[in-house]
């Protein structure tokens, strides 16, 4: 497989859903995994364009057959990325962004060594409970269980390789393209994606 996989895990309210659609709109060479979930959808969302919206039952059928790459309970809601469509997008040179957790991140890297890890942080904790709040989609109870977990998640930030202050928009989203690139020039992922020519020079 030459395509590259990308981790991009951030607290609930970092900006990372905003971040990873404007590098969509800037990079045709890369696509997202759209996660399984079974959480019911938000005001706007659509079956199989923020998730593929499934019941439990469903859900657990799937990990019992394996078809999760990876996939974690998180605010009480189920979360799963599938493996054949991740193996087949790399398989056909196509980098990959995966969003999940950082439990998820966990276990992608098991099976992914080289799979680059993104991390977004709010640039205060002031700041990150404003956006939650601003959503207006969340009761006060949820917020502040997912201010809770966002601390949790943060203390998970050294797991990954590169980390991204998102305190100004443009700047976050420049940040994560050159990252993207970066990876891409990496050494190994240059052997594997033109093997004929390192083994001609070397």
């Amino acid at each position: 497989m030459t395509g590259n996989l990308f981790i991009v895990s951030a607290p609930s309210g970092a900006g990372k859903t905003t971040l990873v659609r404007l590098l969509l709109e800037n990079d045709p060479r890369i696509g997202v995994s759209i996660s399984h979930t079974t959480r019911a959808p938000r005001p706007g969302e659509e079956n199989g364009r923020e998730y593929h919206f499934i019941d439990v039952p469903a859900f657990q059928e799937k990990i019992r057959q394996e078809e999760f790459l990876e996939w974690a309970r998180v605010h009480g809601n189920y979360y799963g990325t599938s493996k054949k469509w991740i193996e087949a997008e790399m398989a056909s040179d196509r980098d990959v962004v995966l969003e999940i957790d950082w439990q998820g991140a966990q276990q992608v890297r098991q099976v992914f060594p080289l799979a680059t890890g993104i991390f977004i942080l709010p640039p205060s904790m002031a700041i990150l409970e404003e956006r939650l709040s601003g959503r207006g989609t969340d009761s006060a109870e949820v917020i502040a269980r997912r201010i809770a977990a966002a601390q949790d998640e943060m203390r998970h930030v050294d797991e990954f390789d590169y980390v991204i202050i998102n305190s100004g928009l443009q700047q976050a989203v420049d940040d994560l393209q050159v990252i993207v690139q970066a990876a891409r020039l990496h050494c190994e992922n240059q052997r594997q994606r033109h093997a004929s020519l390192f083994a001609s020079l070397l």
